[in-house]
Protein backbone atom coordinates (compact mmCIF):
# COMPACT_ATOMS: atom_id res chain seq x y z
CA UNK A 1 0.00 0.00 0.00
CA UNK A 2 1.42 3.11 -1.27
CA UNK A 3 1.64 6.45 1.16
CA UNK A 4 -1.13 7.94 -1.10
CA UNK A 5 -3.37 5.23 -0.07
CA UNK A 6 -2.63 4.91 3.74
CA UNK A 7 -3.37 8.80 3.60
CA UNK A 8 -6.88 8.11 1.81
CA UNK A 9 -7.39 5.08 4.16
CA UNK A 10 -7.16 7.32 6.86
CA UNK A 11 -10.86 8.73 5.98
CA UNK A 12 -12.51 5.49 4.82
CA UNK A 13 -11.16 2.63 7.17
CA UNK A 14 -10.94 2.15 10.95
CA UNK A 15 -10.93 -0.60 13.19
CA UNK A 16 -12.09 -0.56 16.73
CA UNK A 17 -10.84 -3.67 19.01
CA UNK A 18 -12.35 -3.78 22.16
CA UNK A 19 -11.51 -6.96 24.16
CA UNK A 20 -13.93 -7.81 27.27
CA UNK A 21 -11.04 -9.79 29.60
CA UNK A 22 -11.71 -12.68 30.90
CA UNK A 23 -15.18 -13.58 28.59
CA UNK A 24 -14.81 -16.83 27.72
CA UNK A 25 -17.88 -18.88 25.73
CA UNK A 26 -17.63 -22.62 26.95
CA UNK A 27 -14.90 -25.28 27.82
CA UNK A 28 -12.29 -25.61 24.96
CA UNK A 29 -11.37 -28.97 23.76
CA UNK A 30 -8.23 -28.91 25.73
CA UNK A 31 -9.57 -27.36 28.68
CA UNK A 32 -8.99 -30.61 31.23
CA UNK A 33 -5.24 -30.16 30.13
CA UNK A 34 -5.25 -27.03 32.11
CA UNK A 35 -7.08 -28.12 34.93
CA UNK A 36 -10.36 -26.94 33.99
CA UNK A 37 -13.58 -28.30 34.22
CA UNK A 38 -15.45 -29.32 30.58
CA UNK A 39 -18.29 -27.26 32.34
CA UNK A 40 -16.54 -23.65 32.08
CA UNK A 41 -18.77 -21.14 30.51
CA UNK A 42 -18.11 -17.90 31.60
CA UNK A 43 -21.13 -16.52 29.86
CA UNK A 44 -23.47 -19.07 29.86
CA UNK A 45 -22.74 -20.16 33.44
CA UNK A 46 -22.87 -16.45 34.77
CA UNK A 47 -26.20 -15.64 33.05
CA UNK A 48 -27.56 -18.88 34.27
CA UNK A 49 -26.52 -17.71 38.26
CA UNK A 50 -27.83 -14.43 38.07
CA UNK A 51 -31.02 -15.43 36.09
CA UNK A 52 -31.72 -13.65 32.82
CA UNK A 53 -29.40 -11.26 31.22
CA UNK A 54 -31.02 -8.01 29.43
CA UNK A 55 -28.20 -7.47 26.41
CA UNK A 56 -30.59 -5.87 23.69
CA UNK A 57 -27.36 -4.52 21.87
CA UNK A 58 -25.23 -7.76 22.03
CA UNK A 59 -28.06 -9.25 21.35
CA UNK A 60 -28.75 -7.47 18.23
CA UNK A 61 -24.86 -8.27 17.45
CA UNK A 62 -25.36 -11.75 17.61
CA UNK A 63 -24.25 -12.81 21.24
CA UNK A 64 -26.94 -14.99 21.64
CA UNK A 65 -26.12 -16.90 18.40
CA UNK A 66 -22.42 -17.73 19.81
CA UNK A 67 -23.66 -19.33 23.00
CA UNK A 68 -27.01 -20.09 25.32
CA UNK A 69 -27.62 -17.10 27.57
CA UNK A 70 -30.36 -17.03 29.86
CA UNK A 71 -32.23 -13.73 28.56
CA UNK A 72 -30.15 -13.21 25.34
CA UNK A 73 -32.03 -15.61 22.49
CA UNK A 74 -30.55 -16.39 18.95
CA UNK A 75 -31.49 -13.90 16.57
CA UNK A 76 -31.73 -15.07 13.32
CA UNK A 77 -31.16 -11.09 11.66
CA UNK A 78 -28.22 -10.12 13.99
CA UNK A 79 -26.56 -7.13 12.11
CA UNK A 80 -23.04 -8.33 12.81
CA UNK A 81 -21.07 -11.17 11.62
CA UNK A 82 -20.44 -14.33 14.85
CA UNK A 83 -18.46 -16.98 15.67
CA UNK A 84 -15.80 -18.53 18.29
CA UNK A 85 -12.18 -18.05 18.44
CA UNK A 86 -10.04 -21.20 19.65
CA UNK A 87 -6.41 -20.59 21.18
CA UNK A 88 -3.86 -22.59 19.88
CA UNK A 89 -1.17 -20.54 21.97
CA UNK A 90 -0.18 -22.54 24.88
CA UNK A 91 -1.33 -20.77 28.44
CA UNK A 92 -4.68 -18.93 29.36
CA UNK A 93 -3.20 -15.70 30.28
CA UNK A 94 -3.62 -12.00 28.93
CA UNK A 95 -0.48 -11.32 27.61
CA UNK A 96 -0.81 -14.52 25.47
CA UNK A 97 -4.10 -14.43 24.43
CA UNK A 98 -3.96 -10.52 23.28
CA UNK A 99 -0.75 -11.43 21.46
CA UNK A 100 -2.45 -14.14 19.52
CA UNK A 101 -4.72 -11.99 18.58
CA UNK A 102 -2.49 -9.68 17.28
CA UNK A 103 -0.81 -12.99 14.85
CA UNK A 104 1.60 -13.63 17.87
CA UNK A 105 1.26 -17.73 18.66
CA UNK A 106 3.32 -18.81 22.04
CA UNK A 107 4.98 -22.23 22.35
CA UNK A 108 5.33 -22.08 25.73
CA UNK A 109 3.83 -20.69 29.13
CA UNK A 110 5.22 -18.68 31.73
CA UNK A 111 6.53 -19.46 34.79
CA UNK A 112 3.93 -20.04 37.84
CA UNK A 113 4.37 -20.02 41.56
CA UNK A 114 1.86 -21.40 43.51
CA UNK A 115 4.00 -22.19 46.69
CA UNK A 116 5.63 -18.80 45.95
CA UNK A 117 9.27 -17.24 44.88
CA UNK A 118 12.14 -19.22 45.59
CA UNK A 119 15.11 -17.12 48.22
CA UNK A 120 17.13 -16.21 45.34
CA UNK A 121 14.78 -14.66 43.82
CA UNK A 122 13.42 -12.57 46.92
CA UNK A 123 16.83 -12.00 48.75
CA UNK A 124 18.20 -10.22 45.61
CA UNK A 125 15.20 -8.26 45.26
CA UNK A 126 15.64 -7.64 49.35
CA UNK A 127 19.35 -6.49 48.17
CA UNK A 128 18.71 -4.11 45.43
CA UNK A 129 15.81 -2.41 46.58
CA UNK A 130 17.12 -2.05 49.63
CA UNK A 131 13.42 -2.76 51.29
CA UNK A 132 14.81 -5.09 53.95
CA UNK A 133 12.42 -7.59 53.73
CA UNK A 134 8.74 -8.98 52.19
CA UNK A 135 5.36 -10.17 53.15
CA UNK A 136 3.49 -12.82 51.86
CA UNK A 137 5.15 -14.85 49.28
CA UNK A 138 2.24 -16.57 48.30
CA UNK A 139 -0.93 -16.59 45.56
CA UNK A 140 -3.45 -14.28 46.90
CA UNK A 141 -6.41 -12.07 46.35
CA UNK A 142 -5.66 -8.63 45.65
CA UNK A 143 -8.33 -7.65 48.38
CA UNK A 144 -7.62 -10.35 50.91
CA UNK A 145 -4.26 -9.68 51.05
CA UNK A 146 -4.36 -6.01 51.47
CA UNK A 147 -6.85 -6.67 54.50
CA UNK A 148 -4.54 -9.79 56.51
CA UNK A 149 -1.16 -7.14 55.41
CA UNK A 150 -1.90 -3.84 55.43
CA UNK A 151 -1.54 -2.65 58.67
CA UNK A 152 2.34 -4.58 58.68
CA UNK A 153 3.21 -3.57 55.64
CA UNK A 154 1.82 0.31 57.28
CA UNK A 155 3.99 -0.33 60.53
CA UNK A 156 7.24 -2.02 58.65
CA UNK A 157 7.25 -0.48 55.55
CA UNK A 158 7.86 -4.16 53.94
CA UNK A 159 6.18 -4.44 50.25
CA UNK A 160 3.47 -6.93 49.83
CA UNK A 161 4.98 -9.45 47.00
CA UNK A 162 2.52 -12.03 46.54
CA UNK A 163 1.19 -14.04 42.89
CA UNK A 164 -2.18 -15.59 41.67
CA UNK A 165 -2.58 -18.57 39.56
CA UNK A 166 -1.43 -16.27 36.38
CA UNK A 167 2.27 -15.58 36.38
CA UNK A 168 2.67 -12.48 38.20
CA UNK A 169 4.89 -10.91 40.59
CA UNK A 170 3.10 -8.24 41.89
CA UNK A 171 3.76 -5.77 44.49
CA UNK A 172 1.56 -3.93 46.70
CA UNK A 173 2.48 -0.84 48.76
CA UNK A 174 0.83 2.30 50.68
CA UNK A 175 1.25 5.16 48.52
CA UNK A 176 2.05 7.01 52.18
CA UNK A 177 4.51 4.44 53.10
CA UNK A 178 6.07 3.83 49.50
CA UNK A 179 5.70 6.37 47.42
CA UNK A 180 4.80 5.52 43.69
CA UNK A 181 7.90 6.42 41.96
CA UNK A 182 9.70 3.97 44.21
CA UNK A 183 7.06 1.31 43.37
CA UNK A 184 7.62 1.49 39.94
CA UNK A 185 11.38 1.52 40.68
CA UNK A 186 11.24 -1.69 42.36
CA UNK A 187 8.96 -3.09 39.96
CA UNK A 188 11.41 -2.38 37.30
CA UNK A 189 14.44 -4.09 39.86
CA UNK A 190 11.93 -6.75 39.96
CA UNK A 191 11.23 -7.00 36.26
CA UNK A 192 15.43 -7.16 35.11
CA UNK A 193 15.70 -10.20 38.29
CA UNK A 194 12.77 -12.32 36.75
CA UNK A 195 14.80 -13.80 33.69
CA UNK A 196 15.55 -17.24 32.51
CA UNK A 197 13.69 -20.03 34.63
CA UNK A 198 12.09 -17.27 36.12
CA UNK A 199 11.40 -15.24 32.83
CA UNK A 200 7.36 -14.05 34.63
CA UNK A 201 4.65 -12.62 32.24
CA UNK A 202 4.10 -9.89 34.41
CA UNK A 203 6.00 -7.47 37.03
CA UNK A 204 2.40 -5.44 38.60
CA UNK A 205 2.70 -2.19 40.41
CA UNK A 206 -0.09 -2.70 42.72
CA UNK A 207 -0.09 0.81 44.57
CA UNK A 208 -3.16 1.46 47.76
CA UNK A 209 -4.54 3.97 50.05
CA UNK A 210 -6.67 3.91 52.97
CA UNK A 211 -6.77 2.48 56.60
CA UNK A 212 -7.37 -1.77 57.22
CA UNK A 213 -10.92 -2.07 56.67
CA UNK A 214 -11.12 0.42 53.83
CA UNK A 215 -8.20 -0.07 51.75
CA UNK A 216 -8.57 0.44 48.29
CA UNK A 217 -6.41 0.04 44.96
CA UNK A 218 -5.52 2.33 43.20
CA UNK A 219 -6.14 1.00 39.52
CA UNK A 220 -5.16 4.28 37.64
CA UNK A 221 -1.93 4.03 39.14
CA UNK A 222 -1.37 0.31 38.37
CA UNK A 223 1.36 -0.59 36.31
CA UNK A 224 2.34 -3.84 34.49
CA UNK A 225 6.01 -4.33 33.13
CA UNK A 226 5.04 -7.23 31.05
CA UNK A 227 7.63 -9.51 28.76
CA UNK A 228 7.62 -8.22 25.38
CA UNK A 229 5.96 -10.00 22.42
CA UNK A 230 8.31 -12.91 20.72
CA UNK A 231 7.55 -11.09 17.69
CA UNK A 232 6.54 -8.51 15.34
CA UNK A 233 2.25 -8.23 15.92
CA UNK A 234 -0.16 -6.65 13.07
CA UNK A 235 0.50 -3.47 15.56
CA UNK A 236 3.78 -3.33 14.55
CA UNK A 237 2.53 -3.70 10.84
CA UNK A 238 -0.04 -0.99 11.43
CA UNK A 239 2.58 1.33 12.60
CA UNK A 240 5.53 0.62 9.77
CA UNK A 241 2.58 1.76 7.50
CA UNK A 242 2.38 4.84 9.45
CA UNK A 243 -0.94 4.23 10.77
CA UNK A 244 -2.28 5.39 14.14
CA UNK A 245 -2.93 3.01 16.48
CA UNK A 246 -4.35 3.72 19.97
CA UNK A 247 -4.31 1.74 23.56
CA UNK A 248 -6.80 2.33 25.81
CA UNK A 249 -6.37 0.52 29.54
CA UNK A 250 -3.45 -1.73 29.77
CA UNK A 251 -3.06 -2.15 26.05
CA UNK A 252 0.26 -0.13 26.54
CA UNK A 253 1.88 -2.59 29.02
CA UNK A 254 0.64 -5.60 27.68
CA UNK A 255 2.59 -4.92 24.48
CA UNK A 256 5.12 -2.73 25.94
CA UNK A 257 4.04 -0.22 24.26
CA UNK A 258 5.01 -1.94 20.82
CA UNK A 259 2.94 -1.02 17.42
CA UNK A 260 1.35 1.74 19.23
CA UNK A 261 1.63 5.46 18.62
CA UNK A 262 -1.11 6.59 21.39
CA UNK A 263 -2.11 5.05 24.37
CA UNK A 264 -4.21 6.07 27.74
CA UNK A 265 -4.42 4.14 30.69
CA UNK A 266 -7.90 4.04 32.68
CA UNK A 267 -8.87 3.25 36.18
CA UNK A 268 -12.02 1.03 35.75
CA UNK A 269 -14.12 0.28 32.37
CA UNK A 270 -16.71 2.69 32.54
CA UNK A 271 -13.15 5.36 31.81
CA UNK A 272 -12.07 2.51 28.80
CA UNK A 273 -15.74 3.01 27.66
CA UNK A 274 -15.52 6.73 28.03
CA UNK A 275 -11.95 7.73 26.36
CA UNK A 276 -12.91 5.08 23.28
CA UNK A 277 -16.40 6.51 22.60
CA UNK A 278 -14.74 9.93 22.29
CA UNK A 279 -11.72 8.49 19.81
CA UNK A 280 -14.53 6.91 18.00
CA UNK A 281 -16.17 10.46 17.70
CA UNK A 282 -12.97 12.24 17.09
CA UNK A 283 -13.71 13.83 20.42
CA UNK A 284 -9.97 13.41 21.89
CA UNK A 285 -7.47 15.27 21.95
CA UNK A 286 -4.26 12.74 21.19
CA UNK A 287 -0.92 12.39 22.67
CA UNK A 288 1.31 10.56 20.68
CA UNK A 289 3.87 8.50 23.01
CA UNK A 290 6.98 10.32 23.91
CA UNK A 291 8.89 7.13 22.47
CA UNK A 292 8.37 8.62 19.33
CA UNK A 293 9.79 11.01 17.18
CA UNK A 294 7.76 13.99 16.69
CA UNK A 295 7.96 12.88 12.63
CA UNK A 296 6.68 9.57 13.24
CA UNK A 297 3.96 10.38 15.48
CA UNK A 298 0.53 10.37 13.53
CA UNK A 299 -2.14 13.02 14.50
CA UNK A 300 -5.04 10.63 13.85
CA UNK A 301 -5.51 6.95 14.60
CA UNK A 302 -6.85 4.16 12.62
CA UNK A 303 -6.90 1.24 14.84
CA UNK A 304 -8.41 1.68 18.35
CA UNK A 305 -7.61 -1.38 20.67
CA UNK A 306 -9.18 -1.44 24.20
CA UNK A 307 -8.70 -3.47 26.85
CA UNK A 308 -12.16 -3.58 29.49
CA UNK A 309 -10.11 -5.48 32.42
CA UNK A 310 -13.07 -5.21 35.41
CA UNK A 311 -14.57 -8.10 34.41
CA UNK A 312 -11.55 -10.44 34.82
CA UNK A 313 -9.77 -8.37 37.59
CA UNK A 314 -12.80 -7.44 39.77
CA UNK A 315 -15.66 -10.27 39.25
CA UNK A 316 -13.98 -13.01 37.40
CA UNK A 317 -10.89 -13.56 39.60
CA UNK A 318 -13.20 -12.89 42.58
CA UNK A 319 -16.06 -15.13 41.45
CA UNK A 320 -18.97 -12.25 41.27
CA UNK A 321 -21.36 -13.40 39.31
CA UNK A 322 -23.46 -10.48 39.79
CA UNK A 323 -20.72 -8.25 39.48
CA UNK A 324 -19.61 -9.21 36.18
CA UNK A 325 -23.15 -9.39 34.69
CA UNK A 326 -23.78 -5.43 35.13
CA UNK A 327 -20.15 -4.80 33.92
CA UNK A 328 -21.48 -6.82 30.90
CA UNK A 329 -24.60 -4.46 30.77
CA UNK A 330 -22.58 -1.14 31.00
CA UNK A 331 -20.64 -2.63 27.83
CA UNK A 332 -24.44 -2.91 26.38
CA UNK A 333 -25.05 0.42 27.11
CA UNK A 334 -21.78 1.76 25.82
CA UNK A 335 -23.25 0.12 22.39
CA UNK A 336 -26.06 1.95 22.59
CA UNK A 337 -24.29 5.22 21.88
CA UNK A 338 -21.07 3.46 20.43
CA UNK A 339 -22.83 1.49 17.43
CA UNK A 340 -24.47 4.58 15.62
CA UNK A 341 -21.46 6.80 15.93
CA UNK A 342 -19.85 3.50 13.73
CA UNK A 343 -18.61 5.05 10.00
CA UNK A 344 -19.32 3.08 6.65
CA UNK A 345 -15.56 2.40 6.47
CA UNK A 346 -15.08 1.26 10.43
CA UNK A 347 -15.14 -2.21 11.71
CA UNK A 348 -16.13 -2.99 15.36
CA UNK A 349 -14.80 -5.83 16.46
CA UNK A 350 -15.56 -7.56 19.97
CA UNK A 351 -13.77 -10.59 21.49
CA UNK A 352 -11.90 -11.43 24.40
CA UNK A 353 -8.29 -12.85 25.46
CA UNK A 354 -9.17 -15.73 27.41
CA UNK A 355 -12.07 -17.29 29.87
CA UNK A 356 -12.77 -16.44 33.46
CA UNK A 357 -15.64 -18.23 34.52
CA UNK A 358 -17.08 -16.72 37.92
CA UNK A 359 -19.14 -20.44 39.21
CA UNK A 360 -16.14 -22.18 38.51
CA UNK A 361 -13.15 -23.24 41.49
CA UNK A 362 -10.58 -21.63 42.35
CA UNK A 363 -9.68 -18.02 41.25
CA UNK A 364 -8.01 -18.64 38.10
CA UNK A 365 -8.56 -17.92 34.69
CA UNK A 366 -10.48 -20.56 32.69
CA UNK A 367 -9.07 -22.59 29.47
CA UNK A 368 -12.44 -21.08 26.99
CA UNK A 369 -13.23 -20.12 23.47
CA UNK A 370 -13.58 -16.37 23.06
CA UNK A 371 -16.63 -15.31 21.62
CA UNK A 372 -16.63 -13.29 18.05
CA UNK A 373 -18.70 -9.99 17.27
CA UNK A 374 -17.68 -8.17 13.89
CA UNK A 375 -19.77 -5.04 12.76
CA UNK A 376 -19.71 -2.76 9.98
CA UNK A 377 -23.02 -0.45 9.01
CA UNK A 378 -22.17 -2.18 5.50
CA UNK A 379 -23.28 -5.65 6.95
CA UNK A 380 -26.77 -4.41 7.33
CA UNK A 381 -27.32 -3.97 3.93
CA UNK A 382 -25.67 -7.10 2.90
CA UNK A 383 -27.40 -8.88 5.41
CA UNK A 384 -30.68 -8.15 4.31
CA UNK A 385 -30.02 -8.75 0.62
CA UNK A 386 -29.10 -12.22 2.12
CA UNK A 387 -31.43 -15.35 2.50
CA UNK A 388 -29.14 -16.38 5.69
CA UNK A 389 -29.46 -13.15 7.68
CA UNK A 390 -26.73 -13.33 10.41
CA UNK A 391 -23.52 -14.70 9.02
CA UNK A 392 -21.99 -17.46 11.29
CA UNK A 393 -18.54 -17.33 11.23
CA UNK A 394 -18.30 -20.80 13.15
CA UNK A 395 -15.37 -21.80 15.47
CA UNK A 396 -11.99 -20.02 14.14
CA UNK A 397 -9.06 -22.24 14.97
CA UNK A 398 -6.77 -19.52 16.10
CA UNK A 399 -7.27 -15.82 18.01
CA UNK A 400 -4.88 -14.63 15.16
CA UNK A 401 -8.02 -14.70 12.99
CA UNK A 402 -8.76 -11.11 13.80
CA UNK A 403 -5.37 -10.19 13.20
CA UNK A 404 -5.88 -11.06 9.66
CA UNK A 405 -9.12 -9.46 9.69
CA UNK A 406 -7.82 -6.42 10.32
CA UNK A 407 -5.17 -6.51 8.38
CA UNK A 408 -7.69 -7.32 5.25
CA UNK A 409 -10.02 -4.33 6.18
CA UNK A 410 -6.63 -2.09 5.86
CA UNK A 411 -5.87 -4.19 2.52
CA UNK A 412 -2.24 -5.00 3.98
CA UNK A 413 -0.05 -8.01 3.69
CA UNK A 414 -0.83 -10.67 6.44
CA UNK A 415 2.37 -13.07 6.11
CA UNK A 416 1.62 -15.33 9.49
CA UNK A 417 2.23 -18.52 8.42
CA UNK A 418 -0.79 -20.97 9.06
CA UNK A 419 -3.30 -17.83 10.07
CA UNK A 420 -6.41 -18.20 8.02
CA UNK A 421 -8.77 -15.08 7.57
CA UNK A 422 -12.16 -14.12 8.35
CA UNK A 423 -12.22 -12.24 4.66
CA UNK A 424 -13.44 -15.27 3.31
CA UNK A 425 -16.76 -13.98 4.23
CA UNK A 426 -17.77 -11.78 1.72
CA UNK A 427 -18.95 -9.24 4.47
CA UNK A 428 -15.06 -8.43 5.31
CA UNK A 429 -13.36 -8.38 2.17
CA UNK A 430 -10.11 -7.63 0.99
CA UNK A 431 -8.18 -10.45 2.16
Amino acid sequence: MSARQIEKGRATRRAIVVIIDGCGAGAAPDARSYGDLASCNTLGNLAEQVGALKLPNFAQLGLGNIVQMAGVAANPQAIGLHGKLQELSKGKDTQTGHWELMGVVSDHEFPTYPEGFPPEILDQFIAETGCQSILCNKPASGTEVLERLGPEHQKTGAPIVYTSADSVFQIACHVDVVPLDTLYQWCKIARRILQGKHRVGRVIARPFIGEKGNYLRLQGDRRDYAVPPPAKTLLDDLRGMGMGVFGVGKIEDIFVKQGLSHAKHTANNAEGLKITLAALRDQIDLEPLAILPEAEAPSDVQMIFTNLVDTDSLYGHRRDAKGYANALVEIDQWLTKALPSINEGDLLVITSDHGNDPTAPGTDHTREYVPLLLYSPSFIEDAAASSTGARDLGVRQSFADVGATIAGWFGIPWSRPGQSCLGKNPLVASC
